[in-house]
């Protein structure tokens, strides 16, 4: 299982920093949208979501981290590392609730 946490872990940093580095170089965007852009594209619901409980915790870490995790990134720096760790403080908080 701490194999599964890892590559998920994993995954997501690679998958913010490569979205954020794309949308930063894109016209029109902007230091202050592209992290809410790229967490919504890289913290992955259930599919299908069907609002259950388990939908519930996606929507959850996502208003989480869009609330505390996107204050990290700058144009020039993505800090993928602080906004994993953020996103996985907030899967935790999520989960006890």
């Amino acid at each position: 299982m701490g194999v599964l946490v890892k590559e998920s872990t994993a995954s997501f940093k690679s998958c913010y920093q490569g979205c954020f580095i794309l949308c930063i170089i894109t016209p029109n965007q902007s230091a202050i949208s592209c992290p809410f852009k790229c967490l919504i594209d890289c913290i992955k619901p259930s599919f299908p979501i069907d609002f259950t409980h388990r939908d519930n915790d996606y929507f959850c870490k996502l208003g989480c981290a869009s609330s505390l995790c996107t204050n990290f990134s700058t144009k020039e720096f993505p800090s993928e590392e602080k906004v994993d760790s953020c996103v996985d403080s907030c899967s935790q908080s999520c989960t006890k609730s």
